[in-house]
């Protein structure tokens, strides 16, 4: 790749805050796709802005609120396959996204950054220890009362940026490249109607990951749980032998669990139970459980216990008792990564070609990578530069973005000489 300057930090940085602006917060209870009308909003500015640079192909899925582009290829390698990047425009609804007030902090010293400006919300390293990292760093944080939206409209603005640089500099070798913006990622909804044949990419990245480095390539296997439990109500007078407790049968439930198979003592690659909800009386309780775990076999065993378990609560409080409903939700990417490991090697070799050293990490979530991955069209996840997603106390690091960008970059130069075998 050129040392030549391809495009402006300032320019990402207003581009990215930009879209910040913009309200796009997704909401699970809508039942509708995309969940809610104003992620349209950030759809059509960026079908604009595509086609103002001079993309091709360029769809807006007015329907379902998607977006697709094409870079044509500048190689005549044919051999080269056709590589795509994507990243997501909803936010968290974890805090709103509505009248986002970014703001620059340039050289950031080390010391609490008071974002709310009356001590209310406080950016500070004895929370968020990676601050100390980022000294002299400049910095993109919101004012307190909302998230930044950096997931992912970090990722937006960079592959956006980079979409630029290669459609204004067209003596860069790369082959085709495509790229895609989705709505709903935030409730498990973003690859619900993503076209890959009109996307048209062989393989492709996901641009959603967090500090610089970051290359995922595995998540959890993932199911949900639906406990309905039955119980007798009797009068507590007159209960002995008749009653049956659904609420305590639901703490027995929970009781039988491996105390320590839980989200709070877990790391890494280690799975959990995780009780999302729990309602009820003596009549009747509901409880909500998600599974995770990045290997298969122990994710499978964590079902197969709560069966067991449902099996043992039915036996001794009498058949119906406990009604059970479990969904597979995801499965881990790596499964359908390993045949193409050039996605990773690639990326790496991307990486340190620009100094940075790449972070093997495995995602403890679920992704539309993974998604995508099983429908066929495999895909890791990158770094955008971005922490604390999902909060008021979101930031991004602009040097790191900027560097996101420079990734990108490499990855199509890397492919544009790549043979697909």
């Amino acid at each position: 790749m050129s040392k030549t300057e391809l495009f402006k930090t300032e320019d990402l940085v207003d581009r990215f805050i930009s879209y910040t602006k913009i309200d796009t917060q997704s909401d699970e209870n809508t039942n509708t796709s995309p969940s809610t009308a104003k992620q349209h909003d950030l759809a059509k500015l960026l079908e604009a802005e595509l086609k103002e640079m001079g993309a091709k192909n360029v769809i807006y899925d007015k329907e379902h609120c998607y977006v697709y582009a094409t870079i044509p290829a500048t190689t005549d390698n044919n051999k080269a396959p056709i590589i795509g990047f994507i990243s997501h425009m909803d936010t968290s609804d974890a805090v709103s996204g509505k009248d986002v007030k970014a703001r620059i902090i340039e050289k950031y010293d080390g010391n609490d950054i008071d974002l709310s400006g009356d001590g209310k919300y406080v950016l500070s390293p004895k929370d968020f220890p990676v601050l100390k990292e980022k000294v002299n760093k400049n910095l993109i944080v919101t004012d307190g009362s909302t998230l930044l939206g950096a997931d992912d409209k970090a990722g937006i603005a960079e592959i956006m940026t980079m979409a630029k640089a290669l459609l204004e500099n067209k003596d860069i070798p790369h082959g085709e490249i495509k790229i895609a913006f989705t709505p709903d990622e935030e409730i498990g909804e973003g690859t619900k109607h993503f076209d890959i044949k009109t996307f048209g990419a062989k393989y492709a990245y996901t641009v959603d990951g967090g500090a610089l480095g970051e290359l995922e390539y595995e998540n959890f296997n993932a199911a949900e749980v639906e406990l309905i439990i039955n119980g007798r109500s009797v009068h507590p007078g007159d209960a002995k032998g008749k009653m049956i407790n659904a609420s305590l049968i639901a703490y027995e439930f929970q009781s039988m669990l491996p105390v320590f198979d839980n989200p709070m003592y877990t790391e890494k690659r280690e799975g959990f139970y995780h009780l999302i909800m729990m309602k009820g009386t003596c009549e009747k309780a509901v409880c909500y459980y998600i599974i995770r775990d990045h290997d298969m076999d122990k994710f499978t065993k964590k079902k197969e216990l709560v069966k067991s378990i449902v099996d043992f609560l039915n036996n001794k409080y009498g058949e119906g008792t406990v009604e059970l409903k479990i969904e597979d939700s995801y499965y881990n990417m790596i499964e359908k990564i390993r045949p193409h490991m050039h996605l990773v090697d690639n990326a790496k070799k991307a990486m340190r070609s620009l100094d940075i050293e790449p972070i093997d990490q495995p995602i403890r979530g679920g992704t539309d990578g993974a998604m995508l991955s099983y429908k066929g069209l495999p895909c890791p996840n990158l770094c955008t530069g971005g922490y604390n997603y999902h909060g008021r106390y979101e930031f991004a690091v602009i040097e790191e973005m900027k560097s996101t960008v420079d990734v990108l970059l490499e990855i199509c130069n890397i492919y544009g000489d790549f043979e697909d075998k």
